[in-house]
């Protein structure tokens, strides 16, 4: 894995008369360790200007191809690799709590996060439990609570629904010892509450792995804070969605690139809020 940006004066090469452009990009290629990437891909402080009025950070990680397709064949996993599953691995180590649509749990088989040594002390060191949390945002609750994702989480898994949502299956979810959060006053959630109702339970370092429909109703609401976007090197063709599928906004929001990492023809590209 190479940086690419930002450049720092120790990754942009001293001139060189014969071999060497000025303003070259680094060309070491190495593993980076899950610290490195931990460092890389670290939540704004708390005083970061960037958080200022926001209760929490809410990140999302997705992956495309070069075409555009969000997935192949309902699932993620063909798009992906190595370096990406590690990346992906580091953004739930330093999650708070994991967001993900209904859909995208049944389609991805979602199980609970388990607990990496590699993150132990970082997560005890910023007082967060041993793996986060899964917060399945669902309007109907057409869940499973027999699935492990209920029954054997590590840390309790959460829904995420609005109060208008079927009282019938709510009190299914709550017998089964799940609980439920109130998101929202219809049958869905509001996206623009999502990160202060998981605030109220502690967890403000929030990461969203979609589907398409829950982020694009995130950046619609303009709750969505930060984009870790993996650009995969495969053409998919098909009729995937894009990774974002929600209601259009009046002016595009623009993001501010924040960092790009190069592996395998991989890009690992990382937007932010301004």
């Amino acid at each position: 894995m190479r940086r690419l940006f930002p450049l720092t004066a120790s990754s942009v090469p001293a001139p060189d008369s014969e071999n060497t452009v000025v303003g070259a990009m680094d060309p070491t290629d190495r593993e980076w360790t899950l610290d490195e990437l931990a460092d890389a891909y670290a939540y704004p402080a708390a005083d970061d200007p960037a958080r200022s009025g926001r209760t929490g950070w809410l990140r999302a990680n997705m992956v495309s191809s070069v075409d555009g397709a969000a997935h192949h064949e309902g699932r993620s996993q063909p798009l992906s690799g190595d370096a990406d599953m590690r990346i992906f691995g580091v953004l739930r180590g330093l999650a708070d709590a994991v967001v993900a649509g209904a859909e995208t749990v049944r389609q991805e088989g979602y199980r609970p996060a388990r607990a990496r040594e590699a993150f132990a002390a970082r997560r005890a060191a910023a007082g967060q439990g041993p793996a986060p949390a899964i917060a399945v945002v669902t309007a109907g609750l057409a869940l499973d609570f027999t699935l492990p994702l209920f029954t054997e989480p590590l840390v309790p898994t959460l829904v995420l629904t609005g109060a208008g949502a079927p009282a019938d299956r709510v009190a299914k979810a709550r017998a089964a010892g799940v609980e439920v959060l109130f998101a929202g006053e219809g049958q869905g959630v509001d996206p623009a509450r999502v990160t202060g109702v998981l605030a109220e339970r502690g967890h403000t370092r929030l990461l969203t792995e979609g589907g398409p429909k829950l982020l694009g109703q995130f950046a619609a609401a303009g709750a969505l804070d930060e984009l870790c976007l993996s650009l995969a090197p495969v053409v998919a063709v098909g009729d995937a969605p894009r990774i974002m599928n929600g209601p259009a906004v009046p002016v595009p929001e623009r993001f501010a690139l924040a960092s790009v990492l190069e592996e395998g023809g991989f890009l690992f590209t990382r937007y932010r809020r301004p």
